[in-house]
C-alpha cells in the first residue's frame, strides 16, 4: 500500500494541469523560456514541449498567442494587433548607418567574423559600432572560427528575434531586399584601401519605432 502512495507522489499532472502550469510560467516572464527552464520550475514527470503544443494550439485565433523565439517560448499579442500597443507618445531609436549594415550582415551571414563584416561592407567596422550592438543584446559572441588565428565570431541573439517577431533568423526577409537598400553591395573597386567607421551622429538614421 506504501509502495502506491510513493508512486503517486511522482505521477505527474494530468496534461490539462500541465498546459495550465506552462502558461502561468510564460504568462507571468518577461523573457522567453526554455524547456529545459520549464522542466526545471514543473514537477517530476511533466512534459512541457506536450503541453506547449496543445496550449498554442489553444491559442489560435486569440488576442495573445504563444511564439517561439529561438529554442524557447513566449507569450506574445497576436501580430495583426500589434497596432492596438502603441502608445500616443513614440521614442525613435536611432542606430548609426554603420550599425544598421552590420546589424544585417550578422543577421544574414552568421556566424560572421569582424574581417568578414568588413570584406562585406567595403569599410572597416570601429569597436564602438560592436559594442553598441553587444550593448543593446542584439548580437553576441560565436563561436571561433576553425582558421587561422581562430577569430571570434558574431551571431543574433535570441533578444534580437524577440524583438522582431522572428521565430529563427530563417524568418528574415530576403537578402535581395537588403541588396535593393544598398546594404549587401557595398564592395570597394578592387586594390581600393578599407574607409574608417564613423560613430559620430552624422549619419545616423531612425531603424526601429518602440513604444514609450
Amino acid at each position: 500500500m506504501s509502495d502506491d502512495r510513493e508512486e503517486s507522489l511522482f505521477e505527474a499532472p494530468p496534461m490539462a494541469e500541465q498546459e495550465r502550469m506552462v502558461e502561468a510560467i510564460l504568462f507571468a516572464t518577461a523573457d522567453p523560456v526554455s524547456i529545459k527552464e520549464l522542466m526545471g520550475r514543473m514537477p517530476h514527470g511533466c512534459e512541457p514541449a506536450e503541453a506547449l503544443v496543445h496550449l498554442r494550439k489553444r491559442y489560435e485565433g486569440r488576442g495573445v498567442a504563444v511564439v517561439k523565439v529561438g529554442d524557447a517560448w513566449a507569450i506574445r499579442t497576436a501580430p495583426d494587433l500589434g497596432f492596438l500597443m502603441q502608445k500616443e507618445t513614440v521614442e525613435t531609436r536611432k542606430l548609426s548607418r554603420a550599425a544598421i549594415e552590420t546589424l544585417a550582415i550578422v543577421a544574414y551571414h552568421q556566424p560572421v567574423t569582424r574581417a568578414e563584416i568588413e570584406e562585406i561592407r567595403g569599410v572597416s567596422v570601429s569597436r564602438g559600432t560592436i559594442d553598441q550592438l553587444i550593448e543593446l543584446e542584439w548580437i553576441r559572441f560565436g563561436r571561433r572560427k576553425l582558421t587561422p588565428g581562430r577569430p571570434v565570431t558574431f551571431v543574433v541573439t535570441p533578444g534580437f528575434l524577440d524583438h522582431f517577431g522572428l521565430e529563427t533568423a530563417r524568418d528574415l526577409p530576403g537578402i535581395k531586399e537588403l541588396r535593393s537598400a544598398g546594404l549587401l553591395d557595398n564592395r570597394p573597386p578592387p586594390g581600393e584601401p578599407l574607409e574608417e567607421d564613423e560613430d559620430e551622429d552624422d549619419g545616423q538614421a531612425p531603424l526601429f519605432e518602440d513604444e514609450a
